[in-house]
């Protein structure tokens, strides 16, 4: 079923979206844009926990990422690994390393090139730019578990080819019905629906969510602080996101969600156990959560109110790096707002995914109103004007998320997610495609719902494998 919690989580500022931008390889969702699409949510893996379990699979435990720089020179291509992994019973530490060898074979190449008589360059030469500081990237991670239900993490990562660190905090404390969280950052990374990333120099969120009862409902309180200017990583237009400017926020939200099936085929012990020429084997399916063909619909509804502590009429100064001018705009942003959201989806799976070949087809479908209000607006002014309104806000167009998996062999799962929105572009009528992402999945029996995802993002032009356990 496609994620229906996305829903009432991307209201809020600790939802974590895939990115290979940082070494923790994740960005925070941006509140008050449309939610993200399923593919595109980070694994709740850490980075360094998936590092120490691919590098098991790959030459030297080398894994490759795909990210563009503002330094064109280092080019987009990059190598991680992890270099150390101490860890007791309650206690583990992990550096990261990566590096960006377009740049130093350029350099070597023209070396050669510049060298007359076909001399070989020495030693000092190529060890000047071997040592390059702009190739490396370092990222220290540690977690404690203080307590069995308790645990404190912290990381700071520094790229040689910026000035500064990105520093974190992260306090997770489990109560029996109820989850708290602390989380910290100098600065958080941050990026909007449109793939464009930006820094704001202090974040600090306080969050209570509970779990979801048995009759679907669920609720979450938050408590989050902005501090400094939003500096704009790659933005063009330097239009600064109202939710990320400076003040204090408190936001409370609920959602009920319900699913139904239409049909399922439950699995039985004729599927699990298979005979062979040496007797009875078991054969689970490559996940647990693709084991039954079935037709399904389900639904989320829920609300959210927020309130800012701090006029939001100042102007914002936006930093735009690798560019010389400076942009200013002044937003307005509401001291109290109150707003509905909701979502349906249909699901569809052909096959148990056991056999070798052609044993999934499945075709997830979802619905999103992410403003009730903004979606009321735009139907109250009519659909000429509205044109010029929703342009302005996102959040007024439904938006259909799309989620279709095919086996290709095996394990082997070929799977596209894209977003539709439903409103017309300037020049064009009818629907576009507003983001999708390709990706290849390998599913592993052993962890019963684990996989390993290379995922691609055209629109950002970015790409990455991870490891993701329990998620669909």
């Amino acid at each position: 079923m496609a994620n229906l919690r996305t829903a009432m989580d991307s209201a809020f500022w600790d939802l974590n979206v895939s990115s290979p931008h940082t070494l923790e390889g994740s960005a925070k969702a941006i509140p008050g844009d449309p939610f993200p699409i399923d593919g595109a949510r980070a694994s709740r893996v850490l980075r360094i926990q998936q590092l120490s379990l691919l590098g098991n699979g790959f030459p030297l435990g080398i894994i490759p990422s795909y990210s563009p720089t503002s330094h064109k020179d280092l080019g987009s291509f990059s190598l991680q690994s992890l270099l150390l992994r101490p860890a007791t019973s309650n206690w583990w530490l992990g550096l990261i390393g990566q590096f960006r060898p377009k740049k130093l074979i350029s350099s070597i190449k023209a070396e050669f090139s510049t060298n007359d008589d076909m001399e070989v360059p020495t030693f000092k030469d190529v060890a000047k730019h071997v040592l390059d500081k702009s190739l490396y990237s370092f990222g220290l991670c540690t977690q404690l578990l203080v307590a069995p239900s308790s645990s404190i993490k912290l990381s700071t990562e520094g790229h040689g080819e910026k000035k500064g660190r990105r520093n974190k905090f992260m306090l997770f404390h489990k109560l029996p019905y109820h989850d708290i969280t602390l989380e910290a950052a100098w600065p958080e990374l941050f990026i909007d629906h449109k793939g464009q990333y930006w820094d704001v120099p202090e974040s600090i969120s306080l969050d209570l969510s509970s779990l979801v009862s048995e009759s679907g409902l669920r609720y979450r309180i938050g408590i989050h602080k902005n501090s400094g200017h939003p500096q704009a990583v790659n933005s063009i237009d330097g239009e600064v996101p109202t939710s990320l400017m400076p003040g204090l926020c408190a936001k409370a939200a609920f959602s009920y969600e319900k699913s139904q099936d239409l049909w399922r085929q439950k699995e039985t012990k004729k599927d699990v156990m298979v005979k062979k020429d040496k007797g009875w084997f078991w054969r689970p399916s490559y996940d647990v959560r693709l084991k039954e063909p079935h037709a399904a619909v389900s639904g989320i509804f829920g609300g959210s109110c927020t309130a800012w502590f701090q006029d939001g009429r100042s102007p914002v100064a936006v930093e735009l790096r690798g560019d010389e001018d400076n942009s200013t705009s002044t937003k307005k942003r509401s001291p109290f707002s109150a707003d509905f959201f909701g979502s349906v989806c249909y699901s569809f799976q052909h096959g148990k995914f056991r056999e070798l070949y052609g044993d999934l087809t499945r075709i997830d479908a979802r619905l999103d109103i992410c403003s009730a209000s903004a979606l009321a607006k735009r139907v109250i002014n009519g659909l000429k004007s509205s044109s010029a309104n929703s342009a302005r806000d996102p959040m007024s167009s439904p938006r259909i998320n799309l989620i279709f998996q095919q086996q290709v062999a095996g394990p082997i799962v070929f799977r596209v997610d894209s977003r539709v929105s439903l409103n017309s572009l300037p020049g064009k009528r009818g629907p576009h495609i507003e983001d999708f992402i390709y990706s290849l999945n390998y599913s592993l029996r052993l962890l019963r719902s684990g996989k390993v995802v290379a995922w691609y993002s055209p629109k950002r032009k970015e790409g990455m494998i991870e490891l993701r356990v329990f998620e669909f």
